[in-house]
């Protein structure tokens, strides 16, 4: 996954900071954004970055704004979208904006692992 960056834009700084460690741990480079704003400017600066792991419900710019307008700037970039609160909605519209995947919270560090490893492998080398 040589090159493949993760940015995991989430507003609980806590989960954020442990995710980004433990993925870490495994050999992923990760950056994170504390909000939707934030994420997309990150994204702009960072070349490299192959996926983007979005919770809907933040303050501000939801995750699926944050998609669209991720998917606006880098249509390349593959996207999984974490949730605590699962509709069927937000799965069908985060499909339809180009994510990978909806994945709920809590999830299981190997469960995340898992489904970042294979969007990374579907992303553009």
């Amino acid at each position: 996954m040589a090159g493949k960056t993760v940015l995991l834009v989430d507003d609980e700084a806590g989960l954020t900071a442990v995710l980004a460690k433990r993925l870490a741990s495994r050999g992923l480079t990760v950056k994170t954004a504390a909000s939707g704003e934030e994420g997309l400017a990150v994204l702009r600066q960072d070349p490299d970055i192959a996926l983007a792991v979005l919770d809907i419900n933040m303050p501000g710019m939801d995750g699926l704004e944050t998609l669209r307008e991720a998917k606006a700037l880098r249509p390349d970039v593959e996207a999984l979208i974490l949730t605590g609160y699962p509709s069927v909605e937000a799965a069908l519209e985060g499909m339809r904006l180009g994510a990978y995947e909806l994945l709920s919270k809590p999830i299981a560090l190997e469960d995340l692992y898992t489904r970042v490893t294979e969007a990374l492998a579907r992303a553009a080398p």
